[in-house]
């Protein structure tokens, strides 16, 4: 019996059709790796988003009417933000509880100085371990957010109680309005963090402070 082999055109389609084969697969699985890298990405920077926001709120309903020395001064002053003059750039600065401290074992109080600050396009939270730091004390510095272009803090206070700036702000029925800047030896009613991320745009977060009615 004669045997009949393949043709040199039959070997040659079926290495083309191998080879196209081989090429779609290939570019399949990369468009799917590239894909799945990037949602691990966008994951990733939307975890990191909701952990910064959940520490934020955190601190802004646990703040305590605490003034904090400055350089080594007293001060009535319990939280400020949008100061101009602010030499570091911060965007609002107070005293919050509910630092863990079991059974007081480290040589700390439960209270803590925090601050926010934007800088470089990143959006950083400062601290300290003592309210009362010695003067020249550096704070720690932990980056929350990066890739950030804008960044504000702004407050509700009752304009009954404020009339300094009564007069630069549009008040609602209640008699209160947001303001872009605040130093007050009380706490305010209300605060919102609005940053603008590249990766999510425009947000925008209100808080009431503990304790405080609207």
């Amino acid at each position: 019996m004669k045997q009949q082999g393949f043709t040199l055109v039959e070997v040659l389609i079926a290495i083309a059709i191998f080879a196209f084969i081989g090429v779609a697969s290939t570019a399949v699985l990369t468009t799917v790796l590239d894909s799945d890298k990037l949602s691990s990405s966008r994951f990733d920077k939307l975890q990191r988003l909701q952990r910064a926001v959940t520490i934020i709120e955190r601190d802004i309903e646990q703040a305590v009417p605490r003034a904090v020395r400055i350089d080594g001064e007293a001060s009535e002053t319990v939280m400020r933000g949008g100061d101009p003059d602010d030499s570091d750039g911060l965007a609002i600065a107070f005293v919050r509880s509910g630092w863990q401290n079991p059974q007081l074992m480290l040589p700390r109080s439960t209270l803590q100085s925090v601050a926010y600050r934007i800088r470089d396009g990143k959006l950083e939270r400062l601290y300290t371990n003592y309210v009362d730091s010695v003067s020249g004390t550096e704070p720690k510095v932990r980056e929350l957010l990066d890739n950030i272009s804008e960044f504000k803090v702004q407050f509700i206070v009752d304009l009954d109680e404020d009339e300094e700036t009564s007069n630069t702000l549009s008040s609602n029925s209640d008699g209160m309005d947001w303001r872009d800047t605040f130093v007050g030896s009380t706490l305010p009613k209300a605060v919102a963090f609005e940053f603008v991320s590249k990766d999510f745009g425009k947000i925008r977060r209100e808080f009431t402070i503990s304790g405080a009615s609207l």
